[in-house]
């Protein structure tokens, strides 16, 4: 049996997501992997995602920081990040030496990170071959946030990464490695019956809009309840559990559902932030996509970028969405750019897991 330690950021439900399609796709594949699964913030998601693998165990540990955004926005607090990092910054050795205990004890075969970075530094010192697998690293991500000098520690262990499987939007760097090879897009499977039930929950009569609009876990803003989106004519929107708006058209994902990509599914139009779990769902989905702007954020930059280049996504500024009202043409004006749009991407989850089986050391 080969053992695989698995971290995943703990910076909201994105991370996590994505990394239960894979997981879930390994243990179909291989019968002779078990993963560790190394993680903080969606613990329970994660738990309840692999209930009843018995090949799957957990470990609670906080993973990274993230991002800290401004009270009432979706904008970065850069002096609150940078005041958080540079506190991480002070265990990072300890970090390090804490993994390597780890991955020495429990005899691990495999590190694969998506995307913290003190992993690679510890299977680094003890030999084990590691894998980063994401559209970004948070050295990349903080660059312009974060003084270039505090992020050398996460540039120095990335780069002893023996592997990077670089997703769909990404800019970095080949890292000096040979091990480089980039995917596109792929999600948690989808359910057509589960998909239609949720339909015809939220929109019994089918002569409504369906809308997706998901600003991510992470992100609490009062504001919501006052946007004049929720008066749009013939819609009916989908939002996350913490999203408290309380009207007759929106309705709230239930707290204990985990599988919220048949919700994405079952919409006409999805509304998000750029992240790119929340996005390859809907992609995945072959959903159009209405994307709000984050010009401050690199990732949400290259993801963007990414999306208009191939015809997938409209964007929104956040100032913009303030006086946004979805009517009957902005609808049809969205159908008809993805109707004529034929090269949807279809889910790489499978290739993505065959290819981390060829791996050294799995």
């Amino acid at each position: 049996m080969k053992t695989i330690a698995y971290y995943i950021s703990d910076y909201g439900f994105g991370h996590a997501a994505r990394s239960v399609a894979i997981i879930r796709q390994l243990l179909k594949m291989e019968e002779n992997v078990r993963v560790v699964i190394c993680h903080s913030f969606a613990i329970n998601f994660l738990r309840e995602s692999l209930k009843g693998e018995n090949r799957v165990a957990f470990r609670n540990i906080n993973t990274d920081i993230g991002y800290m955004l401004q009270k009432g926005s979706i904008e970065p607090d850069i002096e609150k990040l940078t005041i958080e990092y540079e506190k991480y910054l002070k265990k990072w050795s300890s970090l390090i030496e804490q993994e390597r205990n780890f991955l020495k004890t429990n005899q691990i075969d495999l590190v694969i990170s998506d995307i913290s970075a003190f992993p690679f530094e510890a299977a680094y010192a003890l030999g084990i071959p590691s894998l980063g697998i994401s559209n970004f690293t948070w050295y990349t991500a903080y660059q312009g946030l974060i003084p270039e000098l505090l992020l050398e520690p996460l540039k120095k262990a990335y780069e002893k990464m023996t592997f990077f499987f670089s997703l769909a939007g990404s800019k970095e760097p080949d890292w000096g490695m040979k091990g480089s090879k980039q995917f596109s897009f792929f999600a948690r499977k989808v359910d057509d019956n589960e998909v239609n039930t949720i339909r015809k929950l939220v929109n019994p009569t089918g002569e409504k809009y369906v809308v997706f609009f998901g600003l991510g876990m992470k992100i609490d803003i009062e504001q919501l309840e006052h946007l004049p989106i929720w008066e749009s004519p013939n819609c009916i929107f989908i939002v996350s559990s913490n999203v408290q708006v309380k009207r007759g058209n929106v309705f709230a994902i239930p707290k204990d559902y985990i599988e919220s990509q048949h919700y994405i599914a079952a919409a006409d139009l999805v509304i998000s932030k750029p992240g790119w779990g929340i996005v390859s769902e809907a992609v995945c989905a072959q959903k159009p996509l209405l994307i709000l702007d984050r010009q401050t954020m690199k990732e949400d930059q290259n993801t963007i970028t990414y999306l208009k280049e191939q015809n997938l996504c409209q964007t929104i500024t956040w100032d913009e969405l303030h006086h946004f009202v979805i009517d009957e043409a902005f609808i049809q004006k969205m159908r008809s750019q993805f109707s004529s749009h034929h090269n949807f991407f279809s889910n790489q989850a499978e290739i993505v897991s065959k290819q981390i089986l060829q791996v050294k050391g799995v």
